[in-house]
């Protein structure tokens, strides 16, 4: 199978002296902190998320449910999952009363006073509203006030709007990577 590289960049983002003001959502939105009774609703943000998008290339679990689902399973039971850093979005439609869950991030400690973000997402139709801010804040603050200093993030390099996100709140590029995928032939 040929094998396409992904240029990606690591983003670093230093909590050492970093001050969060609260998050402000449009109406019917919310925030949820981790409980184990949210992960398959963690998955389907994520699914949401990122079905249709670049990252499912580079990623090929986040492009199908059940992959989807793996991961949180994943995530969650790993000795470093960092419970504080982890957050749901939902959104409650005005008009029909359903809740949606549109937004997810999970928080990993990779060393003792660094920390890891790992698969924000945002589904599309929630996107530019300040949901992603408001995840990413949060699990910031997640991270901060489990005594971790140094919080690092990895984004495709044609993943203009999360690089843009990403940079306005604070992170900075501190290294490039390159992931490889094989891909199938069609």
């Amino acid at each position: 199978m040929p094998v396409v590289f992904f240029k990606r960049y690591r983003m670093q983002f230093d909590l050492r002296n970093a001050r969060f003001s609260d998050s402000v959502l449009p109406e019917g939105y919310e925030l949820l902190p981790w409980c184990p009774e949210l992960l398959n609703a963690h998955a389907e943000a994520k699914y949401r998320s990122f079905r249709n998008e670049l990252d499912a290339n580079v990623f090929p679990c986040l492009g199908a449910a059940d992959g989807c689902l793996r991961l949180m399973k994943e995530i969650s039971n790993r000795q470093g999952f960092v419970p504080q850093s982890t957050w749901l979005a939902t959104h409650r439609n005005s008009n029909s009363g359903r809740l949606e869950y549109c937004g997810t991030v999970q928080g990993l400690r990779e060393k003792l006073d660094v920390g890891a973000i790992q698969n924000i997402g945002v589904a599309r139709d929630h996107r530019g509203m300040g949901v992603g801010s408001a995840i990413v804040r949060n699990s910031l603050k997640g991270f901060q006030a489990s005594g971790i200093k140094i919080v690092t993030l990895e984004v495709t390099e044609k993943n203009t709007g999360a690089l843009r996100l990403y940079q306005r709140l604070g992170f900075e590029v501190v290294s490039t990577v390159f992931k490889s995928v094989e891909v199938k032939s069609v």
